[in-house]
């Protein structure tokens, strides 16, 4: 496999400004790694001719001196994102067939800015999940592998698919969203970089709808800097998006390796839960450890109503995809299955083309929004949001971010937790509340378990305070010094 698949994005940039390889080779090069790491299943679509014709525009645009910031770097799309011409699924069978004939803004600011599309990745179904195996196109299979067995492993989800795309060095970068975690976890099962900024700084047109009032894009990348420069084109306003923030987009990689000293950094207590495994305890401490090497001030804050987060997260976001799912009927676009009556089309065409778990939550949605229980489910769960978001308020008086573990473990196995809908939510107990409150929070690499497996840290800021948390984050990954990748046991 070619070295030029190990380049990080800002190596690839600069590499491609100094005409040391063309936007062509380096293109060629991901798109043999990607038929390399078939067995990852980690696309769902790939488009290597598309891809090839981008790079020969973008080598076009850099031999006249007209590069973007992105210019001939390729990366990855997340199925969730609306692309004109290229079949969109968000992972269902519902959408199979679906071909937008528009552009999502994310994905077309960064075409703007010179990007190329290798494919479309994989992905739980409607980013329903925190495995990446309710996708209806199969799991995707965790680059890393731990040293005591060969058992196939989760990268985590909604976004499986991009961090294991973007650990396998497929891509030199992808999109993702976050509804609940489904950047963060993802990056922290992967030994990536994973971003969720601030709600309204991405905006959500073209992409396709799980939880309105939650849903978030971002970058998930090699490297903060990767994610910075990413995130850089993937934000700004958009008349189209209601929710879209009007707020100048800053030059996020120019808060990279920017000093934190002075910075005050709180610990919430309510983080540490029962059970937490020893490891993921261990790097808490060390993540301290290295902030406060770097100058920081570390304070214990108190967030007294995290505890009651995951149970309001799962009656907001099934009551909110309850909603937005309610569009595909069989009618419009999409699967069709053909009845008697308009209600059989409906019924069968859900029934054939929903997977279990988007089953369970429309149903779930529907119970909590049905009269009779729509005050003491939906509406409580709205009032005990705000407190959460209320109690972050309070702690950003006292400090400038928070520092917390991104995921409760490691990676798991494939299969293990699907019988158990409520052991398999656990996973986002630590990356819920910030969709809650709309804040933006990062995940980076910080090091691996006994068993060989990567384990992530999570930097929370103030909203639209994205450039501490890079700071921060910076911060943490030069004290990490983490540069282990997983073998390519893919490829024997």
């Amino acid at each position: 496999m070619s070295d030029l698949t190990t380049l990080t994005l800002a190596g690839a940039i600069e590499g491609l400004r100094a005409r040391r390889f063309s936007s062509v080779e380096v293109t060629a090069a991901h798109i043999a790694a990607i038929e390399a790491a078939r067995p990852l299943n980690a696309f769902v679509l790939e488009t290597p001719e598309k891809a090839l014709e981008m790079a020969a525009r973008a080598d076009a645009r850099l031999a006249a001196g007209e590069a973007g910031p992105l210019e001939g770097a390729p990366i990855g799309i997340k199925d969730l994102f609306c692309t004109r011409g290229v079949a969109s699924t968000a992972g269902s069978r519902i959408l199979e067939n679906f071909v937008p004939p528009y552009e999502s803004t994310v994905t077309a600011n960064l075409w703007r800015d010179g990007a190329v599309m290798l494919g479309k990745l994989n992905m739980d179904e409607f980013a329903m999940g925190s495995s990446n195996e309710t996708s209806a196109f199969g799991p995707v299979v965790n680059p890393w592998r731990s040293r005591a067995s060969n058992k196939a492993l989760s990268p985590g989800g909604s976004s499986g698919g991009s961090a294991a795309a973007v650990a396998a060095d497929l891509v030199l970068g992808a999109t993702a969203t976050d509804t609940g975690g489904s950047i963060r976890q993802p990056a922290a099962l992967t030994g990536t970089v994973g971003v969720k900024p601030t709600y309204g700084r991405c905006s959500r047109w073209g992409i396709v709808a799980f939880a309105t009032s939650l849903d978030q894009a971002g970058p998930l990348a090699k490297s903060v800097e990767d994610a910075a420069i990413l995130l850089r084109s993937m934000s700004g306003h958009d008349v189209k998006d209601s929710t879209s923030l009007s707020a100048d987009v800053p030059d996020f990689p120019s808060f990279v390796g920017k000093s934190v000293k002075g910075l005050r950094v709180g610990v919430p207590m309510e983080y540490r839960v029962e059970n937490m495994p020893a490891a993921i305890e261990a790097l808490w401490e060390r993540g301290v450890a290295w902030l406060k090497d770097a100058g920081c001030e570390i304070v214990e804050v108190s967030l007294p109503h995290t505890r009651y987060a995951l149970p309001v997260y799962y009656i907001i976001a099934p009551a909110e995809a309850s909603s937005n799912l309610a569009r595909y009927d069989g009618i419009r676009y999409g699967l069709r299955v053909d009845g008697p009556t308009l209600r059989d089309v409906y019924e069968e065409t859900r029934a054939a083309g929903f997977g279990e778990e988007v089953k369970r939550r429309v149903l779930i949605g529907t119970y909590v929004l049905s009269a009779g229980y729509y005050d003491a489910y939906y509406l409580k769960a709205l009032k005990v949001r705000r407190r959460i978001a209320d109690d972050f308020d309070e702690a950003f008086e006292r400090v400038d971010a928070l520092l917390t573990p991104t995921a409760p473990c490691a990676a798991f196995g494939l299969g293990e937790r699907t019988s158990d809908p409520i052991a398999m939510y656990l996973n986002d107990i630590f990356t819920v509340t910030v969709n809650l409150a709309g804040l933006p929070a990062i995940s980076v690499p910080g090091g691996l378990d006994a068993s060989g497996l990567p384990l992530g840290l999570q930097v929370i800021g103030r909203a639209l305070d994205e450039a501490t948390i890079f700071s921060l984050a910076a911060a943490l990954e030069k004290a990490a010094a983490f540069r282990t990748k997983p073998d390519r046991w893919w490829t024997a």
